[in-house]
């Protein structure tokens, strides 16, 4: 049986200039094609550059994208991965001071916490401790601190994954 194909979007909330052509690079060597993003300044932090980029590839690709681009400095990003029918999606966090967050999504783009982390967080008897546990399954923090990166982007071109009709 095939690998079924995926869709996602790469968005580089803030990189450095001087990082831009390697994130592209990574980009394109995890999709197995070249790839130019279409780079705008960050209005947010000075100096910085912002892209969004769609692709299609194999199911898992959101992971080698995340995984590729996530080892440099300074960098704010966010990759999701729909699912497939044969597939779960994905939506993958970063800012530098928190690191990286993966949370399984589902078909409406909805975070999946699976139960075994509800099971956990339940267990504790503090109620601030078990919001704490859930706000974490959540990717609450990284929510936070991506939200004020995302909306700097809100003139940006509206990105349509999928033709209806």
């Amino acid at each position: 049986m095939a690998t079924p194909v995926a869709r996602g979007v790469v968005f580089i909330h803030s990189a450095p200039k001087a990082l831009c052509p390697h994130l592209e690079w990574a980009v394109g060597r995890s999709i197995g094609k070249a790839v130019n993003f279409a780079w705008q300044d960050q209005p947010v932090l000075g100096g910085s550059r912002r892209a969004e980029f769609v692709w299609d590839g194999p199911a898992g690709t959101g992971a080698a994208i995340a995984t590729a681009i996530r080892g440099w400095e300074h960098l704010r990003f966010e990759v999701t991965e729909e699912p497939t029918p044969r597939s779960t999606g994905g939506r993958w966090m970063h800012t530098p001071d928190l690191g990286i967050h993966f949370s399984p999504m589902d078909a409406s783009g909805s975070i999946v916490v699976p139960e075994e982390r509800i099971r956990a967080a339940m267990e504790n008897v503090d109620p601030l401790e078990m919001r704490r546990e859930l706000d974490t399954a959540l990717g609450s923090a990284w929510d936070d601190e991506l939200e004020i990166f995302r909306t700097a982007g809100d003139d940006a071109p509206v990105v349509w994954l999928h033709k209806v009709g």
